[in-house]
C-alpha cells in the first residue's frame, strides 16, 4: 500500500487551513500528489413562483456558489503554499453540487482521503462542509478524521505512536493495510481490543504481521468500563498516541448513517486523528 493521491476536503471553516496544511505534509512525506475538493449545491428552482422571478434568481445563487469555491480554491493554493519546501504536486476538483457527492466522487482516484471532524460541539464550516460520516461509509477508500485544532507546533501527522483498534473484521483488516505506510515508520504500535470476545480476535497474530513489515509492536487487552470507544480512547492518550487505526461500522436508515457506538464515538470528540475504513 502506497499513497500517490491524498485528497483533501476543503471548506471556508475556521479549521480548513490547518487541514490542507496537514494533508499537503502528508503528500510531501510520501511523494504524492495533493488533490482539493470543493463543492456547492445550487438550490433547484422553486417552480411555484413566477417563471420571471425563477429566470432573475437562479444566476445570484449561482453565482454565489461559484465566488464560494473561488474562495476554497485560493485557501487551498495559499494553505499547501505554506506547508514548507519542497512544494507538493496539486490538483484542484470543484463542482456545483453536493459537498458529499462530489467528495465520495473524487475518492474514486485517491488512496486516501482527508476530512474534518464534525462533532456536535465542533464549529460549523457553512455551504462547503462534507461530513466525515456519510463520505466514510460511501467513498470505499481510507478516510482520515482530523479534530479541530490540532495542528502541531512543528506542523504534520507523523504516527509516531499509532494504537489500531483491532476486531477481527473486513473493516479493520482493510484499515490496517491502508496504513501501513504510516506504521512502517511508526516508533511503536499498539494492538489494542476491547469488548466480548476480545481475546479471540487474532490480535496477537495481526502483532506478527506488522512486525513483519518493520513495526515495533506490541498486544493490549482493555478492560471496558464505560464503553468501548471511551477505553479505547483512554488507551490512546495513555500511550501519548497520535493516530488511531480501526475499522468504521454502520448502516443507512431512512437515508441516514447509524453507527457503531466506537464509530459515533470517534468521529464526535476524538480528539487524536483517526484512520478508518468501511
Amino acid at each position: 500500500m502506497a499513497y500517490a493521491n491524498i485528497l483533501v476536503s476543503v471548506d471556508l471553516g475556521g479549521t480548513a487551513a490547518e487541514r490542507v496544511r496537514l494533508a499537503a505534509g502528508l503528500a510531501r512525506r510520501f511523494e504524492a500528489t495533493l488533490t482539493g475538493a470543493a463543492a456547492c449545491q445550487v438550490p433547484a428552482p422553486d417552480y411555484v413562483r413566477d417563471i420571471g422571478e425563477i429566470d432573475d434568481e437562479d444566476p445570484k445563487f449561482e453565482e454565489k456558489a461559484r465566488a464560494m469555491l473561488e474562495r476554497a480554491r485560493a485557501l487551498f493554493e495559499r494553505s499547501a503554499d505554506t506547508a514548507g519546501d519542497p512544494p507538493v504536486r496539486r490538483a484542484w476538483r470543484e463542482a456545483l453540487t453536493g459537498p458529499i457527492t462530489h467528495l465520495v466522487e473524487q475518492a474514486r482516484a485517491a488512496d486516501l482521503v482527508v476530512v474534518g471532524r464534525r462533532g456536535s460541539d465542533d464549529p460549523p464550516r457553512g455551504a462547503l462542509g462534507a461530513p466525515p460520516g456519510p463520505v466514510l461509509m460511501e467513498a470505499a477508500r481510507p478516510v482520515l478524521v482530523l479534530p479541530p485544532r490540532m495542528e502541531p507546533a512543528g506542523g504534520g501527522l507523523r504516527g509516531a505512536r499509532i494504537v489500531v483498534g483491532w476486531r477481527d473484521s473486513r473493516e479493520a483488516r482493510r484499515a490496517v493495510s491502508a496504513a501501513l505506510p504510516f506504521i512502517r515508520e511508526a516508533d511503536q504500535v499498539f494492538v489494542a481490543s476491547t469488548g466480548d470476545g476480545a481475546r479471540y480476535e487474532g490480535a496477537e497474530d495481526v502483532a506478527d504481521h506488522l512486525a513483519r513489515h518493520g513495526a515495533a509492536v506490541t498486544t493490549h487487552l482493555l478492560r471496558t468500563v464505560v464503553s468501548d470507544g471511551d477505553e479505547l480512547l483512554r488507551f490512546a492518550l495513555k500511550q501519548e498516541a497520535d493516530l488511531i487505526v480501526m475499522g468504521a461500522y454502520g448502516h443507512a436508515r431512512l437515508r441516514e448513517w447509524l453507527f457503531g457506538g466506537v464509530t459515533y464515538e470517534m468521529l464526535q470528540r476524538s480528539p487524536i486523528p483517526c484512520l478508518m475504513c468501511h
